[in-house]
């Protein structure tokens, strides 16, 4: 290493270039100092022969070996800093050395493929030289600079002159948009033309353009460029051909900005003549409308004209009480309509029908309803899907969400449980099918495209409409990982470009910079393209976050994101990273992170966590519960030295801790969260039992009063605790208050007793409330409701169901699905058959004990809370009872309990 520092320093002395030896200077002598970077590197000795060279250029700006090896280090360290490498070419451009320029240039592109200043220069020098190589150039330009907005033009024209048209309009659209972010409308404007030549049918991309230069340019910039794309869509020669309501479209949006177009304003006349052909009033209609009058507002004159010819013979209506109808004469200004079985025909003047009926299309889902058989109808949805979806959200001014598209599918045409399936299908159908988007200020609502759209412009349309952050991080993770879209389109740089105007200018690490730091940086690390050079290191940004641990809980993933583990695997790379891992874990609870530390040879780091979460529980009440779950048999663990019966413990005063802030409104989902946990970890898996068992009665005793302290425990459990505890020692003294057993709160059921009303639940909800309904709409259109028996007794069982529906409800939300396990002889309780000795006729009789749900007298099954059962509830074999019912008295004594079967 030292010989090479010397050598190198020896070079720097001895260098006499001038211009007139630069001129002498040969691609040999670069390579030289290529082998002498190599040797650098291979040495390891890449910072003391950077730092001389840096020296050396401090007083001699020109010297090529400092030059050279700056930039060429620069360059394999990925430093942004490229001005060593550009003074370098400049020196032998200036001095007409191109085979020496070609050859720096072609050398810098081996090691960075987009570097922008190598392949312009090199392109110029391409391009002087007529290689064709120069068009490969251009494109990697055009795919690496999303501002890059001439260049793309260039190629479009390239493309175009050599025939190869579908190249041309992809460049062409990416020019555009970059003119139009460049606010170069003289540039927009030619190409424009262009796209108006080559796709004039992609009617939703020049409004995309539009509403882009609008913005931009603002809105009289784009009335001159509509009024062009117009001619497309209403050929003067053949009106027949036009393309009606796109070009009515695009009159009112002009007219929109400028209301006084005379031109506008006859040229939309002439296209509803178009559209309406044929209609027995249309001439009456935009001479009583004074469309073709200036002199009244533009826009009253449509919306009067628009109102009126919707109505003609053959066309549908709507009305809120009589429903769809059809037009079955027009007869002056009077209309003569026919409304079916609900209202019959009716007669309603033009002026009247304006106001109170809806014009509606012959394919309108409520005309399909009213004209079409059900079973038929409910064939075509179920079977084309894309049908019915274009269908209904058309129905509605084409913008439509799922709720309307349900509401107009069920009962009416489709079951709740038809539903299910349909809607999963459905929701695929209008994420994946191009003919589908969504409308751009509101990410529910549905819109039917007129042509199918691109992938890109697709998700692009959603990215626009949704205005959460993390659904937009969703979306761009979407398009990345899309193998059918393209990275290098304007959607995606628009998109890309929203994240990465997070890491301008950082002041402060919000969860949406550190997510978007983490973005850029992956998408930057699978396509060097897409690279971003961000200012700060990750250290320096962590170095900003206040509160890693709260930080970490606001990213939020999703199924094409990761920001969570991203962010882990960034912190790993800090010096500290065991310090922050220990720091983080009580939040990221993941065990992953352990088998780092402990890999890693950090074993007391976490054996301290573990102690302090246990000793401080209220401040780690998830930690404690992790790590009793799932760190109980590890060695690491077990090493920390926590007693098992502390770890209990903790786990007891967690669930009394919760109780007590659920019960005070403190944060109370999350603890009914873990109120749940700790409960399950103690008494499901039966860890309280093992140790309660593992030692003498006193032991027991200690544990049993610990959960029976907690005032708010589940009775079932402490029941379940008292039955385990007396089938081990039947004559255990619990406390005096303990004399009776606490019922589990709520109504104790069987689980197949549970099962039949959640059945019968839904077969009300899904079958009889349908059929009802049914029931009281069919009577409800004969008319006359005062005199209407089956209204009436329709209406009445409309009632009865819904109390029944509501008192079913009510028991399922009460009941408490009994566990067979927890079943015990010892006294007289639920599951359980008794045998009881009459003390007066000296008879036995048997009980089976049960719930209300499955009680059945008749077969001696009671229910434990009726007055016979409550009376001999928790009495235990030999004791004598005696109680009166409804004046009858009763005297018996336990014979017998048993566990009851098959219930």
């Amino acid at each position: 290493m030292a010989d090479l520092i010397q050598s190198i320093q020896d070079m720097l002395k001895e260098e006499t270039w001038t211009r007139a030896t630069i001129g002498n200077y040969t691609q040999n002598n670069l390579k030289e100092l290529a082998n002498i970077v190599e040797q650098t590197r291979a040495q390891n000795c890449v910072k003391e022969v950077y730092a001389i060279c840096q020296e050396h250029l401090s007083h001699t700006k020109d010297s090529i070996i400092a030059l050279y090896i700056c930039g060429i280090l620069d360059l394999q360290k990925g430093s942004l800093d490229n001005s060593s490498l550009i003074t370098l070419v400049d020196i032998f451009q200036n001095n007409h050395k191109g085979n020496i320029v070609t050859y720096l240039c072609e050398s810098i592109l081996a090691d960075d493929p987009n570097n922008k200043f190598a392949l312009r220069t090199l392109a110029e020098v391409y391009l002087a030289e007529g290689n064709d190589k120069v068009w490969e150039l251009y494109e990697t330009l055009v795919k690496i600079d999303f501002e890059e907005a001439d260049l793309a033009k260039l190629l479009a024209e390239h493309y175009e002159s050599a025939g190869d048209t579908e190249s041309a309009i992809g460049y062409f659209k990416k020019a555009i948009l970059r003119y139009i972010n460049a606010n170069n409308y003289n540039a927009v404007k030619e190409i424009w033309t262009k796209l108006v030549k080559y796709i004039p049918d992609e009617f939703d991309y020049f409004q995309l353009l539009r509403r882009k230069i609008s913005k931009t340019m603002g809105d009289m910039k784009t009335t001159t460029l509509m009024q062009e794309l117009y001619t497309a869509y209403k050929p003067e020669a053949t009106k027949e051909n036009g393309k009606w309501d796109q070009a009515i479209i695009i009159l009112k949006q002009n007219l929109e900005i400028e209301p006084k177009d005379n031109w506008a304003r006859k040229e939309i006349a002439d296209c509803f003549r178009g559209k309406y052909a044929g209609h027995s009033h249309l001439e009456d209609y935009i001479r009583s409308s004074n469309l073709t009058q200036s002199y009244r507002n533009v826009f009253e004159a449509i919306s009067d004209f628009e109102k009126h010819i919707a109505f003609d013979k053959g066309s549908f209506v709507f009305h809120r009480n009589w429903g769809v109808g059809i037009i079955r004469k027009l007869d002056n200004d009077t209309l003569t309509i026919n409304f079916g079985k609900v209202a019959g025909i009716k007669e309603m003047k033009l002026s009247m029908a304006v106001t109170a009926l809806k014009p509606l299309a012959k394919d309108h889902i409520w005309v399909l309803k009213a004209t079409s058989q059900k079973d038929e109808l409910a064939k075509r949805v179920k079977d084309d899907k894309v049908w019915a979806l274009k269908t209904i959200i058309k129905s509605f001014d084409n913008n439509c969400d799922f709720k309307r598209i349900k509401a107009e599918l069920v009962p009416a045409i489709l079951t709740a449980g038809e539903w299910t399936s349909w809607n999963s299908a459905a929701k695929k159908i209008l994420e994946s099918d191009s003919s589908f988007g969504v409308n751009p200020n509101d990410i529910s609502m549905y819109t039917v495209r007129d042509g199918n759209i691109t992938p890109e412009e697709k998700l692009s349309n959603e990215f626009k409409a949704q205005k959460q952050f993390f659904a937009r991080v969703d979306i761009l993770m979407k398009f990345f990982n899309n193998e059918m879209t393209d990275q290098t389109s304007e959607y995606f740089a628009e998109m890309y470009s929203y994240f990465t105007g997070y890491l301008k200018n950082i002041s402060k690490v919000t969860e949406q910079v550190l997510a978007s730091y983490l973005i850029v940086q992956y998408i930057g690390s699978i396509n060097k393209q897409l690279a971003f050079p961000v200012k700060y290191t990750f250290a320096e940004l962590y170095s900003k976050i206040e509160n890693p641990r709260e930080i970490y809980s606001l990213l939020k993933d999703s199924k094409n994101t990761h920001l969570k583990a991203d962010f882990l695997k960034a912190i790993k790379m800090l010096p500290d990273w065991n310090e922050q891992y220990i720091t983080l874990f009580p939040t990221v609870l993941d065990k992953a992170l352990l088998i780092d530390l402990i890999k890693e040879g950090y074993v007391a780091d976490a054996q301290k966590l573990a102690k302090k979460a246990f000793d401080s529980y209220k401040d780690y009440r998830e930690t404690v519960l992790f790590f009793f779950k799932e760190c109980q048999n590890e060695e690491w663990f077990k090493g920390a030295d926590i007693p098992y019966e502390k770890q209990l413990i903790t786990l007891i005063d967690i669930i009394e801790l919760t109780f007590h802030e659920i019960n005070n409104h403190v944060n109370s989902t999350e603890n009914k969260k873990i109120n749940k946990v700790a409960t399950s970890l103690l008494f499901d898996s039966g860890a309280i039992f093992d140790y309660m068992f593992s030692k003498d009665e006193e032991n027991v005793k200690k544990m049993y009063t610990l959960i029976d302290d907690v005032a708010d425990m589940d009775p079932s459990y402490k029941l379940l605790s008292r039955n385990k505890i007396l089938e081990k020692y039947p004559d255990f003294k619990f406390r005096v208050s303990e004399e009776k057993t606490t019922q589990p709160k709520g109504m104790i059921v069987t689980a197949k007793k549970l099962s039949e009303k959640k059945a019968e639940l839904e077969h009300i909800q899904n079958v009889e409330i349908p059929a009802n309904a049914a029931d009281v709409a069919d009577a409800k259109a004969k008319g006359d409701l005062k005199e209407n028996q089956e209204y009436k007794s329709a209406k009445e069982q409309q009632h009865m169901l819904n109390l029944r529906l509501t008192k079913l409800q009510e028991e399922l939300n009460t009941a408490v699905v009994f566990d067979p396990t927890t079943s015990t002889t010892a006294i007289v309780s639920f599951g359980t058959v008794v045998t009881l000795t009459n003390n007066e006729s000296g008879k036995d009789e048997v009980y089976t004990i049960l719930g209300p749900w499955e009680s059945d007298p008749d077969n001696n099954i009671i229910s434990y809370k009726s007055p016979f059962g409550g009376a001999i509830l928790d009495k235990k074999v030999g004791t004598k009872v005696e109680f009166t019912i409804n004046e009858h008295k009763y005297n018996y004594t336990i014979k017998d309990i048993s566990k009851a079967k098959n219930f």
